[in-house]
């Protein structure tokens, strides 16, 4: 395969994963922008936020995270090494052992559910005990907590389609949790008496729903599992073997997450919501961006690592790596300046008050900051899980997992000693420390290893970068409003205003990239390059 076609490839898919990625963070705007409208940061919203938080952040860091970063190696390896029939045995023993294993965990979350949401949200019982936060979520968690056991199966179905290079139905899926989700908040909700409730039935019923959807897609690949327990298969040992450290290692911000939600529960009422609506905002360009390229890009590092192939491996890993930082950096700028507008236009109204407005404000401005570091470590990562080393993401993970905690615990602190409004801003800085410090670590021993090399070249293109994004924030700093102007203005000027300033940037960044000699060839790998 010529270098130019893997690379067309490379963008053909993280297009079209991106596209979709892009419609489901839409949709998923959209629900959100329903329960900030219907519930706002009341206390039902906290506790079905917890409730779905526990199953769902188990789900990025135990499917999507250490299982499909360990399971995409090893069977990209049977792939390109064993006959069909050693390969469609490793896809069924490892069905079978997953689900076996899954359904046991499942079973012990519905039961244990009241001692989750102690370990998860201990401060719902110790901080306004009158708003029944604690049994709201004891109540929701047990019909949320079996969506991880159909969402991992998902991620199996999702892991074998990648490796064949079929994408889109796998990024097409969250979609359809969205639509779910909208669905019962706005037409079961109002006819039950806890409408968290339908809220949480919703998850469970999605999930079903995005296993199924998935499985058609199996078949015609002649990959639709036959579950059979297989824990002394070599192929299941091996993802046995590279799940356990990765778990932590592949996850460290979906775990810090769940930190930050730990703590916030022993704040004020709407401190979770408060993080919660901040965080998805956040996810919009990670996900549309960060996740693509990641998806992306750990199956063709995978094969050219099974094919002993390091000189395209370095090539697809510098290509992810300037993609990353052309889009990070002005995102996170963007994000940080536009803050308040985007939160007045998009949640603003209906239960979601003034005040929900302003406290959002300031942990997305300080959430905003780790764009950068989310988006490396979603493509520096998977150059380590590609060559079925987990070990060091595991080092660096519990290393950005002390500092997180660490931060946190002085943050939150120093706000509350001075008497703040907002001690939740030390949540987000914490975790944006915690992020940059994750990729930084991932770079570095990429640099140590020798599979990035810093050259001219890619000191310019940051330069570019940099120059590029302080263009687009003179413009921004010029040109937006105060929140109070957005929050008093109806929602149509705010959607025109937004949308001025959002194309206007962009226009002006990738005019000055264009000034500064940049063109979109230069992510191209050429012959002559092999390094950043």
């Amino acid at each position: 395969m010529s270098k130019s076609f893997a690379k067309d490839n490379l963008l053909k898919s993280t297009t079209i994963v991106g596209f979709m990625t892009f419609l489901s963070r839409i949709s998923g705007l959209i629900r959100d922008i329903i329960y900030a409208r219907l519930f706002g940061a009341l206390p039902l919203m906290d506790a079905f936020l917890v409730a779905f938080r526990v199953p769902n952040s188990f789900r990025r860091f135990f499917a999507e995270g250490s299982f499909s970063r360990a399971f995409i190696p090893v069977l990209s390896d049977f792939e390109e090494n064993e006959d069909e029939e050693g390969i469609r045995e490793l896809v069924d023993r490892t069905a079978g052992t997953l689900g076996l294993i899954l359904f046991m965990i499942t079973l012990l979350g519905v039961i244990f559910s009241p001692l989750l949401i102690l370990l998860f949200a201990p401060g719902f019982t110790e901080t306004n005990v009158e708003n029944g936060r604690y049994e709201l979520s004891v109540e929701m968690l047990r019909l949320t907590f079996p969506y991880l056991l159909f969402i991992s199966l998902t991620a199996l179905c999702g892991a074998v389609l990648n490796t064949k290079k079929h994408f889109w139905a796998t990024a097409f899926n969250p979609i359809i949790l969205n639509i779910v989700l909208i669905g019962f908040a706005v037409v079961l909700s109002p006819r039950f008496e806890n409408p968290g409730i339908a809220l949480a039935l919703g998850v469970f019923v999605a999930g079903i729903l995005q296993l199924l959807f998935l499985l058609p897609f199996l078949r015609n690949y002649n990959r639709l599992p036959r579950p059979k327990w297989g824990w002394n298969h070599s192929g299941v040992k091996r993802v046995i073997k590279l799940m356990i450290p990765s778990l932590i290692g592949s996850s460290a911000s979906q775990i810090n997450l769940l930190v930050n939600t730990l703590i916030a529960s022993f704040l004020a009422t709407g401190s979770v919501s408060w993080i919660y609506y901040s965080d998805r905002l956040l996810e919009f360009p990670v996900g549309v961006f960060g996740v693509a390229l990641s998806t992306v890009v750990l199956p063709f590092l995978s094969k050219e690592n099974a094919l002993d192939n390091q000189k395209q491996f370095k090539e697809t890993l510098r290509w992810g790596l300037s993609l990353a930082l052309l889009v990070s950096i002005p995102s996170a700028a963007g994000l940080f300046l536009l803050s308040g507008p985007l939160i007045s236009t998009i949640f603003l109204g209906g239960s979601f008050s003034d005040y929900d407005l302003m406290m959002t404000d300031i942990s997305l401005r300080g959430y905003s900051i780790g764009i950068i570091g989310l988006c490396m470590v979603l493509v520096l990562s998977p150059a380590f899980y590609a060559r079925e080393d987990t070990k060091t993401p595991l080092r660096f993970g519990l290393i950005t997992l002390f500092v997180n905690v660490v931060l946190s615990i002085l943050f939150v602190t120093y706000f509350i000693n001075e008497n703040s409004d907002y001690p939740h801003l030390g949540l987000a800085l914490a975790f944006s420390i915690a992020s940059i410090t994750n990729a930084g670590l991932l770079l570095y021993r990429l640099i140590i290893d020798g599979l990035i090399e810093m050259n001219q070249d890619g000191l310019i293109h940051i330069i570019r970068i940099a120059l590029a994004t302080v263009a687009m924030i003179a413009f921004l700093m010029a040109f937006n409003p105060e929140n109070s102007l957005w929050a008093n203005s109806v929602l149509s000027e705010r959607i025109r205003s937004l949308f001025f300033l959002i194309s206007f940037s962009v226009v002006i960044y990738f005019s000055i990239l264009f000034l500064l000699g940049f063109r979109f060839r230069d992510l191209r790998v050429e012959s002559k390059s092999e390094q950043l």
